[in-house]
């Protein structure tokens, strides 16, 4: 069978997962899944128990969650070294510490943020202090991945790879939340412009957000949310 992604909105990192299979060129399917209420219930949790996105079900049926391990399932699958490199090489080791740092730390920087913006009911008294912790948070963080970024026009080399993909989902982030100041960053937000003016992330935004754009030709379809749990969910 065709894997399956199962990718949130709105502003689900598994956006740029989407634009990384576009940019693969497998046949693929996608799966819709509205984070503000789809994932609030039990149904959902049989498929991911930490009621999180993304979640791949697998050319052979299995239930993958957590985009590095998504990440490597499909670098293993890039034959034609379109969005990785050779086991091995700098470039394939560069990608893997991009990675393991835009999932990691960049990306948990933004937790105090959510938080704040998430707490029902509002507690101002609360919230507020999640928000200066964030914004510092998301500072360091974007402080340290542009030191990180050399002088190629995507994270590593000329061309968007995985790591691009995983970085341009959740980098948008910053301006939903209205922190860091991304001018002080002049390498990062180069890189994010070219990511995002790519054809694959246009894609990717606009099945995001409900379209139906028309793609590479890999996408074949979308699978509704609940013939997914029927079929996978444990």
């Amino acid at each position: 069978m065709e894997p399956i992604l199962v990718y949130g909105f709105p502003l689900g990192s598994a956006t740029g997962l989407v634009a990384a299979f576009e940019w693969l060129g497998q046949p693929y399917r996608l799966c819709r899944v509205d984070m503000l209420k789809d994932m609030k219930n039990d149904d959902y949790r049989r498929l991911n128990g930490r009621a999180e996105t993304p979640v791949l079900i697998t050319d052979d049926g299995r239930v993958l969650t957590e985009t590095m391990a998504i990440a490597q399932w499909l670098e293993v699958r890039d034959t034609e070294r379109r969005i990785s490199f050779a086991p091995g090489t700098p470039k394939a080791d560069r990608m893997h510490q991009f990675i393991a740092f835009v999932n990691t730390g960049f990306t948990g920087a933004f937790s105090p943020l959510w938080a704040a913006l998430e707490m029902d009911p509002p507690n101002p008294s609360v919230q507020e202090p999640l928000r200066a912790v964030g914004r510092k948070m998301a500072a360091d963080r974007h402080g340290q991945l542009e030191a990180m970024i050399g002088d190629t026009p995507f994270l590593v080399g000329g061309r968007p790879t995985l790591a691009d993909g995983v970085l341009v989902g959740v980098a948008r982030w910053a301006e939903f939340h209205g922190a860091p100041d991304l001018s002080a960053y002049p390498k990062l937000s180069a890189v994010r412009r070219r990511i995002e003016s790519d054809p694959a992330f246009a894609f990717a935004v606009a099945i995001e957000d409900g379209e139906t754009p028309t793609g590479s030709g890999a996408m074949t379809g979308q699978v509704p949310l609940a013939d997914v749990i029927a079929r996978f969910a444990g």
